[in-house]
């Protein structure tokens, strides 16, 4: 047995019929480079080979009787492969549509909780030939950052699949203990509880004062905004079940180049063709407000000792995406500043601070505290705590290979939270930056218009860091806000 911690534990929790808790991720692949050509039990094969590397593979979520504790990890008697790795088929043309339209499908159903809590796809009949994984695990077992490193235990560096030494000693099956036993476990664990709280509530108030007095110290500039000082808009309410996923790709040489040309990190650059690609959208549908979109950003905290470990390691900090300034290269210097002063506070405040609080977070009570905000609609009611989510994951500059084929496009997809219905994630691989957008599909039933004015935006950035660098005005000139029926669109006027 392995207790969830409690940031895992509050992601399991608060899974509602209409939040659902978990990471996707949809890779396609050249099967070209397979060396007997592709077939599905290759790759049924091959996750069952790589079992050994996946630990949370064959594990299940056991409940303690009351929610008095977390819940615990079991190696799961009743196992079954098959059930986890399946395979699809795109209808024709199987173009990059269909399977964004079959990725909304999946992350639109919650997993089973009463099994290993992911599900593998092997989708066949994409345009060209190609083949594409979608992956669904979720966010009680991994992080962005433990979910990239099991990705790398199942690729492979070169189209010959690795041998996996067999287990030693071989892997088993754990015994489901009784309810006595498990309602033992749960008040032993709360026993340790007072002396815990104790601990975390000093040093909580300790890094408060600490940041109170930094906040007020001469030249500060001001600092990064509050939980639910997010203004309202189309993209905030209640969410329903149903999913919409939007898969865009930009250059990674464009976007370092941006940077390199008018300062800020690869992030800050990311953030600013998010905060243009979202002002230029809701200017569209007649919906932008009087103030600044915020972002909540996760923050891996895991340290050197924590790397290869799975769970969630997280933190977070909230940024302003400075939607209400017209033009992007300033809003690129203002993002700098913000992204900059957000991480001071977040240093400042702890990195374990948000997950030791989860630790004395009842599941019972939070359960029912997400069945209530998810019945009664309140986050239609009230505003968000932030507005949208969006993150970054680094990938490798080399390519990957499973079961023989070589990926050539990564996008991943990460959760939505009630009251807020669009994420943004993006993932780097061999010189692009792939975007994964996923919307609650009754706040935002066009997300791949978001899509486009996020492949302008970084084209109009680009144009500009290029005038700068011939010496000429950079000021941007919006070149394809809107694509109309029968023009270039986004993707077209990037690659020109």
């Amino acid at each position: 047995m392995q207790p969830l911690t409690g940031l895992d534990a509050m992601f399991l929790s608060t899974e509602t019929i209409s939040m659902h808790n978990h990471v996707c991720g949809t890779f396609v692949f050249d099967p070209v480079t397979m060396p007997k050509g592709y077939n599905f039990e290759t790759f049924r094969q091959l996750v069952t080979d790589r079992l050994p590397l996946l630990p949370p593979f064959r594990r299940r979520v056991l409940n303690i009787p009351f929610g008095l504790h977390h819940p615990i990890w079991i190696e799961d008697p009743d196992f079954d492969v098959d059930y986890h790795v399946r395979k699809a088929s795109l209808p024709s043309p199987g173009s990059i549509k269909e399977l964004s339209e079959f990725t909304a499908d999946i992350v639109g159903r919650p997993l089973d909780l009463t099994r290993p809590l992911w599900e593998l796809y092997m989708v066949e009949g994409l345009e060209g030939g190609m083949i594409a994984m979608v992956t669904k695990i979720h966010h009680a077992a991994i992080d962005g950052v433990s979910g990239a490193e099991l990705m790398a235990s199942f690729l492979d560096l070169s189209n010959e699949i690795r041998k996996i030494e067999k287990e030693d000693p071989p892997w088993k099956p754990d015994r489901i203990p009784s309810d006595l036993e498990l309602i033992a476990y749960g008040l032993n664990s709360l026993a340790k509880h007072p002396m815990s709280i104790a601990r975390t509530f000093k040093q909580t108030v300790d890094a408060m004062l600490s940041l109170s007095q930094r906040n007020r110290m001469p030249g500060i500039a001001k600092p990064p905004p509050a939980p639910f000082s997010a203004p309202k808009t189309k993209m905030n309410g209640a969410l329903t079940p149903h999913r919409k996923v939007s898969f865009n790709e930009v250059s990674l040489e464009d976007v370092k180049f941006i940077k390199n040309v008018f300062g800020g990190t690869v992030n800050d650059v990311v953030l600013t063709i998010c905060g243009t690609a979202l002002r230029n959208y809701l200017l569209e549908h007649k919906d932008l407000p009087d103030k600044d979109l915020l972002a909540m950003i996760p923050i891996s905290v895991r340290t050197e000792d924590q790397k290869g470990t799975l769970g969630n390691r997280v933190s977070m900090m909230l940024v302003s995406l400075e939607t209400l300034q017209k033009d992007p290269i300033k809003r690129l210097a203002d993002m700098s500043v913000n992204s900059k002063i957000a991480k001071e506070q977040e240093k400042a405040i702890g990195a374990e601070t948000l997950s030791n609080w989860t630790e004395f977070a009842a599941p019972a009570v939070a359960a029912r505290a997400a069945r209530l905000a998810s019945s009664t609609g309140i986050a239609n009611k009230v505003r968000p705590i932030f507005n949208l989510i969006i993150s970054n994951v680094p990938g490798p500059n080399f390519p990957l290979y499973a079961g023989g084929a070589r990926m050539l496009a990564a996008y991943p997809i990460g959760p939505l939270i009630e009251g807020v219905g669009l994420n943004i994630t993006v993932m780097s691989y061999m010189g692009s930056m792939y975007f994964g957008l996923q919307s609650c599909r009754e706040l935002i039933p066009d997300i791949e218009k978001i899509g486009d004015h996020l492949v302008a935006a970084t084209a109009d950035l680009h144009k500009a860091a290029v005038r700068k660098q011939n010496g000429e005005n950079p000021a941007v000139r919006s070149s394809s806000r809107k694509p109309r029926p029968g023009s270039k669109s986004a993707r077209e006027i990037h690659e020109k």
